[in-house]
């Protein structure tokens, strides 16, 4: 029975997708461990450490294997580890004159390992792809919004005008950085695990045979072959959990953004709409923003399962006592929420309702106070840097006391009107005006996104 929001039959739609639950399914990453027994045999045929033969009758015989999977949960429940459960069935089902070099000098972490990261390299397509999708909607929203003025806002307050398509620009200059950071773990994570008992390769002699057989293992799974064993040195499992999380602090920031945006009194974003989504029980009008508050929840766990990632890391000795067991947790769930979080993200973007008109309006809600600091910066070549700040705070606190736009406020100060003219200060009153260099970097966002490059791996190296 379901105990977890991830593969419950009510919630798993909402915190994962069935693609990526396959990929980390019982029944695949059985599957996987016997693809990987298969293609260590054959590895070893290839090295000459079995009989030159054996590698593919093992792999015809392990093709169409039927696995008493009860009893496999049975005996894995008293072994601890499943892989010599497998293996005792394996045997059976296999040739009695080859049977006897099935997992021949390896362990059960060799086997758990790369089954593992199969399992990894598969999830990280799925989350390629998502995010993918995901750079092409934000560089989508960037263009079209380019120039679409609203309100900036620090400490939940206005601060200074910007465009929305320069928020998407940013959104999308994290997403683009997530796309390099994943195209470089598969380059430097993705490792073929063969070490035996305790690393050493020993059970297969003193001599290269062990190192040619990782070799030619890591051939057989498309896996990188490490110069070392590294089945006590886990920071490849930690960078990847730790990329899921931080891939999902992105998510979780947009989410955050468009939660607040929707409220009632912004009204600025919505998600798509679909009938009865969001919808409350004893409140007909509701339309909740449900997918940017998954990807909220699911940022959060994400991170904790990063935690999780990095306290495995600290293995005792040459075969850790326990530690490695948190990455039977953290990895699935990871992936899960990681693909679950990124395809929501998908469906609120992909569809988001822009309502540029209430973006105006909440701009120029505060009766031009979101230009203080373009007045201030207009009087101060004249006047004096903090000279013109006290002045334009002193017009502030009338506009906010008295209600008064803050145009009419500056307009009835002699100073002001003799210092920069009346025309000059209505064109530092006008919000549209002081977008500084956001549409430019939002150009160059674009840019370097249609390139395939985030920006940071474009740095002039003479810059440094």
């Amino acid at each position: 029975m379901p105990v977890s929001a991830y593969d419950s039959r009510i919630f798993r739609n909402l915190f994962g997708t069935d693609e990526i639950r396959d990929v980390f399914s019982d029944d695949a990453y059985v599957k996987r461990m016997i693809e990987v027994e298969a293609a260590l045999a054959r590895a070893q045929s290839k090295s000459g450490v079995i009989p030159a033969a054996a590698g593919d009758a093992i792999t015809k015989a392990l093709d169409s294997v039927q696995l008493d999977l009860e009893k496999l949960a049975h005996d894995t429940d008293i072994v601890g580890y499943p892989v010599l459960p497998l293996v005792e069935q394996l045997v059976v089902h296999t040739p009695q004159e080859t049977s006897r070099y099935i997992h021949w000098g390896a362990t059960t972490q060799d086997i758990m390992d790369n089954a593992s990261i199969l399992q990894i390299r598969s999830g990280l397509q799925i989350i390629k792809r998502e995010l993918r999708e995901l750079i092409t909607t934000l560089e989508s929203l960037s263009i079209k919004y380019r120039d679409t003025p609203m309100a900036g806002r620090t400490h939940l307050q206005h601060a200074l005008p910007c465009t929305f398509g320069y928020k998407c620009a940013i959104y999308l200059s994290s997403i683009l950085r997530h796309a390099d950071r994943l195209d470089e773990i598969e380059q430097r994570c993705l490792f073929v695990q063969f070490g035996g008992a305790a690393g050493t390769l020993a059970s297969l002699g003193t001599d290269d045979s062990g190192v040619r057989v990782r070799a030619a293992l890591a051939e057989e799974l498309g896996l990188i072959d490490p110069p070392i064993t590294w089945h006590v040195a886990r920071d490849n499992i930690a960078e990847i959990l730790n990329f899921l999380a931080i891939v999902g602090g992105s998510l979780g920031k947009i989410a955050l953004d468009i939660m607040i945006m929707s409220s009632n009194e912004l009204g600025e974003v919505s998600e798509p709409f679909v009938p009865h989504r969001g919808a409350s029980s004893t409140m007909p009008q509701k339309r909740n923003p449900i997918s940017s508050e998954v990807v909220l929840a699911a940022s959060k766990l994400l991170r904790a399962n990063a935690g999780l990632g990095l306290d495995a890391m600290v293995a005792d000795f040459e075969r850790a006592s326990g530690p490695w067991h948190l990455e039977w947790v953290a990895l699935p769930e990871g992936f899960v929420l990681a693909a679950g979080a990124l395809h929501q993200t998908n469906f609120a973007l992909g569809g988001l309702v822009v309502n540029v008109e209430a973006m105006m309006n909440n701009l120029c809600s505060t009766r031009g106070l979101i230009v203080g600091e373009a007045v201030m910066m207009g009087l101060a070549p004249f006047i004096g840097r903090q000279p013109a700040h006290d002045m334009v705070y002193e017009a502030c606190k009338e506009s906010i006391e008295k209600r008064r736009p803050l145009l009419d406020v500056l307009r009835a100060n002699t100073r002001v009107i003799e210092t920069i003219g009346e025309d000059k200060l209505v064109q530092l009153c006008d919000p549209t005006n002081y977008f500084g260099a956001s549409q430019s970097m939002v150009d160059r966002m674009v840019e370097l996104s249609k390139q395939g490059a985030s920006g940071a791996s474009r740095v002039d190296s003479a810059s440094l």
